[in-house]
């Protein structure tokens, strides 16, 4: 799991700082890897090879919305769901990270390397650049 802390203006103009949770289990990559068209890595690896603004702003939200959860009050779980989800789109922090993420590569980058297991990463999920 990830913890990437945000800091933003809300919508009244305050300073803020939020917490938020980001994590793909070896089961969601696995099953992310064998259902998309070559695979999760071929993907990424794609999109950062062509350097296609819309392709990355469309995979971002998608890795997004797949890894972004609330971590429970005990630790054990990540809950993840469209409701969740949508509540955090609509915040400034939201806003913050998803315009980050698609214009610094190498926040961009870091934020692929945090949110897979890093196993995962050793197994060839994310092979060359990311």
């Amino acid at each position: 799991m990830f913890k990437e802390e945000i800091a933003y203006k809300d919508y009244d103009g305050n300073d803020r700082k939020t917490v938020a949770y980001f994590n793909l289990s070896e089961a969601e990559l696995t099953d992310w890897q064998l259902s998309e068209e070559g695979g999760l890595s071929e993907q990424l690896q794609r999109i950062i090879d062509s350097n296609d603004g819309a392709q990355i702003m469309k995979t971002f939200k998608k890795v997004l919305k797949k890894a972004y959860g609330v971590k429970s009050p005990d630790g054990n779980r990540l809950i993840k769901n469209k409701k969740l989800y949508k509540e955090f789109t609509e915040t400034e922090a939201y806003n913050q990270l998803f315009m980050e993420l698609c214009t610094d590569a190498n926040k961009a980058a870091e934020f692929i390397n945090n949110v897979i297991p890093s196993e995962e990463r050793m197994k060839g999920f994310l092979t060359k650049k990311a």
